[in-house]
């Protein structure tokens, strides 16, 4: 069985059978164990990591430190890689989950809390005095940003902050600006405070293009943002001036650092171009950085789609809540897009955790919904004004059902025309 749940409900046809295959493709090439075993080993006290080796017999003490979303599976497999070589170790991400010797803590997401505070606060607390002794493999995923959080300011002003945020449209790049000025971890101060501690940080990202100091807010990476930028973006999206902690950018904190980009939304969309053309089908990846409203996106995609092509593309679209309706960006995006399907295109958007904010991974869209959203009587404009695709998209039975996965790179895209 694949990770689509609703799978043989959404087949209704051998074109949409295909669509989902491909989205199955790239779901599987960014799980996280499937990518673990290829990418992580260990042979005679030597810890792999890719195409860099670490001769684990230079260190005293290791520890290892993981927060976001998928990274409880990244972690459990460090600790059964190190096994006994590890000192202790530490976890934070939203599912449930058991370890043998790491300390594992389920926080919140989208917005900090003061679980996540406190479980901060205690790694903080445990890794003082290190030295360049000791080694400390940090895991950071995609949401990372709300789950390791120490703030300089209250936890009401830091819920109020993240939720203009995410309300104001703000894209992943503005909004972690705003995010390390307000953090004690957040712009390379985690690297910081590990120093001089040699650091190994497998960085799974979900934002477009890949910017490491951008991946849950850039901890362990070093940060070449002006005061002049922050100014802007905060006058940008009118948010009240907080106390600032300026991001680090000395040189000395990051020699014994190194960040390896583990697994990106690249991977899933090699993945899905593979399955594509095993299909025979001509590919167009269109970008692995895609940004932009959700509410106009499809449209762009649609129109940049050649007959007979399938465009790929990856990336975070942003959206301004303005209805009481329930659903996610990609949901919105597909629903969106329905006035400009034609009878021999389909669209479909997910979010590689499985969770677009509300209900489902993602939709497809094609002549079907359509045909099925008349017949149910359901106005498209109606619900998109209100926000809810959701509903619309549980009425007419096209939402894409992958319950919580624990991959997480950034939202996906597929588009064919026939």
């Amino acid at each position: 069985m694949g990770l689509i749940k609703n799978f043989d409900t959404l087949a209704t046809s051998e074109k949409r059978k295909k669509a989902l295959e491909i989205v199955e493709a790239g779901l599987e090439a960014i799980q996280p164990q499937s990518v673990l075993h290829q990418e992580l080993g260990m042979k005679n006290n030597e810890l792999s990591i890719m195409d860099r080796k670490f001769n684990l017999n230079n260190y005293a003490r290791i520890f290892v430190v993981g927060f976001g979303k998928g990274s409880s599976g990244v972690v459990k497999y460090v600790e059964n890689l190190l096994g006994e070589k590890m000192t202790d170790g530490w976890d934070i991400d939203v599912v449930d989950e058991t370890f043998q010797k790491v300390h594992y803590t389920k926080g919140t997401h989208p917005l900090p809390s003061q679980i996540n505070i406190d479980f901060t606060k205690n790694v903080l607390d445990r890794l003082t005095g290190l030295s360049e002794k000791d080694l400390v493999v940090v895991v950071i995923c995609g949401g990372g940003s709300a789950l390791f959080e120490a703030s300089t300011i209250s936890l009401e002003k830091l819920t109020e902050l993240n939720n203009e945020l995410l309300k104001s449209g703000a894209n992943i790049h503005d909004m972690n600006i705003v995010r390390k000025q307000v953090s004690k971890v957040k712009g390379g101060k985690f690297a910081k405070h590990l120093y001089p501690a040699h650091v190994i940080s497998l960085l799974f990202s979900d934002v477009p293009g890949n910017d490491l100091s951008v991946v849950a807010s850039g901890p362990t990476v070093a940060d070449n943002i002006t005061e002049r930028e922050v100014q802007q973006v905060f006058e940008k999206y009118g948010i009240e001036k907080q106390d600032f902690l300026p991001t680090i950018h000395d040189e000395k904190f990051f020699q014994h650092v190194q960040n390896i980009l583990v697994v990106s939304n690249q991977t899933a969309l090699a993945a899905m171009e593979e399955k594509a053309k095993d299909f025979g089908l001509a590919v167009q990846l269109f970008s692995d950085k895609l940004q932009g409203d959700a509410k106009e996106l499809g449209e762009k995609l649609i129109v940049q789609t050649k007959p007979g092509e399938v465009l790929l593309a990856g990336g975070e679209s942003t959206m301004k809540v303005v209805g009481n309706g329930k659903g996610g960006r990609n949901q919105a995006l597909v629903l969106a897009s329905l006035p400009f399907i034609k009878h021999d295109t389909i669209i479909i958007a997910f979010d590689s955790d499985g969770m677009d904010f509300f209900g489902f991974a993602g939709a497809l869209g094609d002549s079907e919904t359509i045909a099925k959203a008349e017949k149910l009587g359901l106005s498209q404009k109606e619900y998109l004004d209100n926000d809810d695709s959701y509903h619309f998209f549980e009425k007419v039975g096209d939402g894409i059902d992958t319950g919580k996965l624990e991959s997480n790179v950034s939202d996906l895209f597929i588009v064919w025309k026939t």
